[in-house]
C-alpha cells in the first residue's frame, strides 16, 4: 500500500479535488508534482500542505490547453526526477447553463468545455506516454463525473465531455496496456470551495442521496490511492463514487 519511489502528476491540483489527491498520494509515500493554470501563488502554498512540503514535492504553471505547455511539463518531471508513474487528469471547467436553453450554451463555451474536460487529458496522456512506459505499469486516473450516464450536471456539454471522457479511458485502456493502465473515478457532487456557492442546487443532490451527504475530496483521493495501491489488475474501469446517487 505504500507509493515510495514513485512520481504523480495531477493536473488542477491547486485547491479541491487535485489538492486533496496530491497530500493523499504524497502521504502514501510518492513524490507530487501540481499542476495549475491560474495562480503560481496558489500552487506555492498548495505544494507547501503536501507531507513533505515544497522541498520534497514539486508544482508546474501548465494549462492543460496548450500542448507545447504540457509538453514542457513532462520534460520538467523527467528532468527533476527521472520518472512519472500516476498521472492523474483533474482538470476541468464548466458553467451552469440549463439545459433547455441551447441557446445560451454559445460555441465559445461548448468548445472550451471540450478543450479542457477531454482534449485536455488526451494532451497530457500523449504527452506522458514515454515517461509511464518507462517503469511500467504507469497509471493513467481520468477524473470524470456521474454527469456522464445520468446526463445530469452544469450543462450539456459538460456532461457530454465526461461520458466522452469514459469512452476515451475504455479504448486507451485497451490501447496502451499493458505498459498504461488507465482508469475513470466518476463522483457524484462533491463539497468544495466552488459548489458551497451552489446552494440550492447542493440541497437538492443531499437529499437525493442515499447516504445523505455530499462527497468530498478526500473519499475522490481515496479512489485514486486505491487504484495506485490495492488494485493493480483494474485498468479500463470506471469507479463510479457518488454515494447511490446514481440509484435514485
Amino acid at each position: 500500500m505504500t507509493l515510495d519511489g514513485r512520481v504523480a502528476l495531477i493536473t488542477g491540483a491547486s485547491r479541491g479535488i487535485g489538492l486533496a489527491i496530491g497530500r493523499e498520494l504524497a502521504a502514501a509515500g510518492a513524490r507530487v508534482m501540481l499542476d495549475g493554470h491560474r495562480s503560481t501563488g496558489a500552487l506555492e502554498e498548495a505544494v507547501k500542505t503536501l507531507p513533505g512540503g515544497a522541498e520534497r514535492h514539486g508544482w508546474y504553471r501548465a494549462s492543460v490547453e496548450d500542448p507545447d505547455a504540457i509538453a514542457a511539463m513532462m520534460a520538467e518531471v523527467d528532468r527533476r526526477w527521472g520518472r512519472l508513474d500516476i498521472l492523474v487528469n483533474n482538470a476541468g471547467t464548466t458553467k451552469f447553463v440549463p439545459h433547455h436553453d441551447l441557446e445560451a450554451l454559445d460555441l465559445d463555451l461548448f468548445d472550451h468545455i471540450y478543450r479542457v474536460n477531454l482534449r485536455g487529458a488526451f494532451l497530457c496522456i500523449k504527452a506522458a506516454r514515454s515517461l509511464l512506459e518507462r517503469h511500467p505499469p504507469g497509471l493513467v486516473v481520468n477524473i470524470a463525473s456521474i454527469a456522464a450516464m445520468t446526463a445530469v450536471g452544469s450543462n450539456v456539454a459538460y456532461c457530454a465531455s465526461k461520458a466522452a471522457m469514459i469512452n476515451l479511458t475504455q479504448s486507451l485502456a485497451r490501447a496502451l496496456a499493458p505498459s498504461i493502465r488507465i482508469n475513470s473515478v466518476s463522483p457524484g457532487l462533491i463539497d468544495t470551495d466552488l459548489t458551497q456557492g451552489w446552494k440550492e442546487y447542493r440541497e437538492e443532490q443531499i437529499a437525493k442521496n442515499p447516504m445523505r451527504r455530499l462527497g468530498t475530496p478526500e473519499d475522490v483521493a481515496a479512489a485514486v490511492l486505491a487504484l495506485a495501491t490495492s488494485l493493480p489488475y483494474a485498468n479500463g474501469v470506471n469507479l463510479v463514487l457518488d454515494g447511490g446517487r446514481c440509484l435514485t
